[in-house]
């Protein structure tokens, strides 16, 4: 297994290289000018020039390119066009709350959805397998940014119970942490269902009822460690979204993370900040992969990896 991962580890390069050069391309492509919206609406043409030379921006694309390149491989992605701080200090700063925040939602959205999706595949076409689906495709359907309203409206401004803005305490995180987890909770109630049904007609399923095992035996000893590999495979997958893509609710409950530091990046027109978050989500998804086919080796020990 290990020189399984260290392979793994190595083919990060190509990738990653290939996703800079995409996102590098990307950002110069986007409208508008970043010397002028770092100059300010008010300055002049000579004023432009001067900051866009002063940011590099009057230089070529290839000489941009190999900057940014070289800037990466020593861990700098240079300074942000708005704020002139390093952009590392600017990610470090936001990264913990957006961490924190997926993981709550993970938490609770796991737990719940696979519960429910146990549930109804254990009393398949019953009430509470109607009941579950019925919840299951309520939460795929409503909107993030909706549900988000609602529940400030309810819990913060009717009741009163729960803070809205900022990450002091455990509370702040109630109202994003629901918001975020909502639709990654129905997602894994339908595909944990649909993996412990197939699961449950197989041979070795009805081989074990046969033997007159307790249907709790059955479902736990038997049935779980085969139908949880599709179910950690869709959980890894749902924490690389949340952990990158929480950027709509970062904006409903104004979290200071890395979804509304991107969101200002690029209404600024912010190029390393920019590419350096788009580089980080992308890091994450391909480390949650590895670490997902890692944990197949724990679940199942058949498996076997070369």
């Amino acid at each position: 297994m290990l020189q399984y991962t260290v392979k793994r580890l190595f083919g990060l390069l190509p990738t990653l290289f290939l996703v800079g050069v995409l996102v590098f391309l990307f950002v110069h492509l986007l409208p508008g000018d970043p010397a002028r919206l770092a100059a300010g609406p008010d300055a002049t043409p000579e004023t432009v020039a001067l900051v866009r030379h002063d940011l590099g921006l009057d230089q070529s694309l290839p000489r941009q390119f190999v900057r940014f390149v070289t800037g990466v491989l020593h861990w700098d992605f240079g300074r942000s066009l708005s704020t002139k701080r390093p952009v590392s200090v600017e990610i470090g700063s936001r990264f913990m709350p957006t961490f924190w925040l997926t993981v709550w939602s993970m938490a609770w959205s796991v737990t719940l959805g696979m519960t429910i999706g146990i549930v109804s595949a254990v009393w398949r076409n019953r009430w509470p397998d109607r009941l579950g689906m019925t919840i299951a495709v309520s939460g795929i359907s409503f909107p993030a940014f909706a549900l988000g309203m609602v529940l400030m409206q309810v819990f913060a401004v009717d009741l009163g119970w729960l803070p809205t803005i900022g990450d002091d305490t455990w509370l702040h995180y109630i109202l994003p942490s629901l918001t975020l987890g909502a639709a990654v909770a129905a997602i894994m109630a339908r595909f944990t269902r649909s993996s412990f049904v197939e699961i449950l007609g197989d041979d070795f399923i009805r081989t074990a009822r046969a033997k007159g095992l307790d249907e709790r035996q059955v479902i736990w000893r038997h049935a779980m460690r085969n139908a949880l590999i599709p179910v950690v495979t869709m959980m890894g997958l749902q924490f690389g979204f949340l952990l990158g893509g929480s950027i709509v609710v970062e904006k409903v409950f104004n979290w200071p993370g890395l979804g509304r530091l991107l969101v200002d990046a690029v209404d600024m027109r912010d190029y390393p900040v920019i590419q350096a978050l788009v580089l980080l989500f992308s890091l994450e998804f391909i480390v949650i992969n590895l670490v997902v086919d890692v944990l197949y080796g724990f679940i199942n020990p058949t498996i076997r990896y070369r």
